[in-house]
C-alpha cells in the first residue's frame, strides 16, 4: 500500500515537472520568464523548455492589438461650460520588457494617461471650438501621449473621441438661452414689422392727403374755368356766379331728398328766381 502511494506522488511529481519545463507560446502572446526572481527573457511563440522550480513564468502578454475604452468623463471648457467625453484607444505592446516592469499596469496607465490629457485640451478651447473641433483633439490628444506610452513599450495606433457633447444641466441652459434668442428674435422682428407697418401707414396718409389736395386744387381749378367759360357766355358778371351756386345748391337737396329714410321732398321758397338766373329770364 505504501509502494503505491509513493509511485502515485512520482508520477504527479514528474507530471508537474514536466508541465512547468515545457512550453508552448500561442501565436498573438508573448509570455515573460523570471529565473530566481529576476527577468530571464521573453517567449516568443512556439514550443519552450525551462528548468522546471528555477525559472517561472511571471507574465503572459498578447501582442494583439488592445481595444482600451476610455470612460466618459466630464471636462471644463475654458468658457466654463461642462462637457460630456470619451474615447477609445487602439494599442499594442512592441517591448513586452517594458510593459510589464516599466509599469504597475499598462492598461490602466494608458487609459488615466489619455482622461488627463483629453481634460488638458478640452480645457484649452472655448465651447463652440471643443464641440467643432473633434479631429483637431484626436490628433492633438495622440501627439501629446505618443512618446509617454512608448517609454512603457507601447505604440499608440489610433484614439478616437467616441462622443463630446454638452453635460444635461448645460444642455438646459444652452436651451433656455436658444429659446430666448428666438423669443428675442421673434420680437424684434414683430417690432420691425410694427415699425414698417406704420411707415407705411403714415406714407399712405400722406400720399392720400396730397392726392386730395391735388383733387381740390384741380376742382377749384375746373370750378374757375366752368366760371370763365360761363362769364364768357353770359355777359352780365353776377350771372356765372349766381349760375354754379344755383346748380351745387340744387345738387345738395337731391343728396338730401335721395338719403336713406328720407320722406320729405324739398323745394326751395326762391325756386323761381333761381329758375330765372338758370335761364337768365324771368319764368
Amino acid at each position: 500500500m505504501g509502494g503505491e502511494i509513493v509511485s502515485v506522488v512520482l508520477i504527479v511529481f514528474l507530471f508537474v515537472t514536466l508541465w512547468k519545463g515545457v512550453r508552448i507560446v500561442p501565436q498573438g502572446e508573448e509570455w515573460v520568464v523570471e529565473r530566481l526572481g529576476k527577468y530571464l527573457k521573453t517567449l516568443m511563440p512556439g514550443l519552450h523548455v525551462l528548468i522546471p522550480y528555477i525559472d517561472n513564468l511571471a507574465y503572459k502578454v498578447t501582442t494583439k492589438d488592445l481595444i482600451l475604452d476610455i470612460p466618459q468623463q466630464e471636462v471644463i471648457t475654458r468658457d466654463n461650460a461642462v462637457l460630456v467625453t470619451n474615447a477609445i484607444a487602439f494599442v499594442k505592446v512592441t517591448d513586452t520588457q517594458s510593459a510589464v516592469y516599466g509599469v504597475t499596469n499598462f492598461q490602466l496607465a494608458v487609459m488615466n494617461l489619455i482622461q488627463t490629457t483629453l481634460r488638458a485640451i478640452i480645457g484649452a478651447m472655448d465651447l463652440d471650438e471643443a464641440l467643432s473641433s473633434r479631429d483637431q483633439i484626436k490628433a492633438k490628444l495622440k501627439e501629446s501621449i505618443s512618446d509617454d506610452v512608448s517609454d512603457w513599450g507601447l505604440t499608440l495606433k489610433s484614439v478616437e473621441i467616441q462622443d463630446i457633447s454638452p453635460s444635461p444641466t448645460m444642455q438646459k441652459s444652452m436651451e433656455m438661452q436658444a429659446a430666448a434668442e428666438r423669443e428675442r428674435k421673434a420680437t424684434v422682428t414683430k417690432a420691425e414689422g410694427d415699425k414698417q407697418a406704420a411707415i407705411l401707414e403714415a406714407e399712405a396718409r400722406l400720399e392720400s392727403a396730397k392726392r386730395d389736395a391735388e383733387a381740390q386744387v384741380r376742382m377749384a381749378e375746373a370750378s374757375a374755368e366752368s366760371i370763365r367759360r360761363i362769364s364768357a357766355a353770359i355777359p352780365e358778371q353776377e350771372l356765372p356766379a349766381m349760375f354754379i351756386l344755383g346748380e351745387k345748391y340744387i345738387g345738395s337737396l337731391k343728396e338730401i331728398a335721395s338719403a336713406n329714410g328720407s320722406k320729405t321732398v324739398l323745394l326751395p321758397g326762391d325756386l323761381m328766381k333761381s329758375l330765372e338766373g338758370l335761364l337768365g329770364r324771368k319764368a
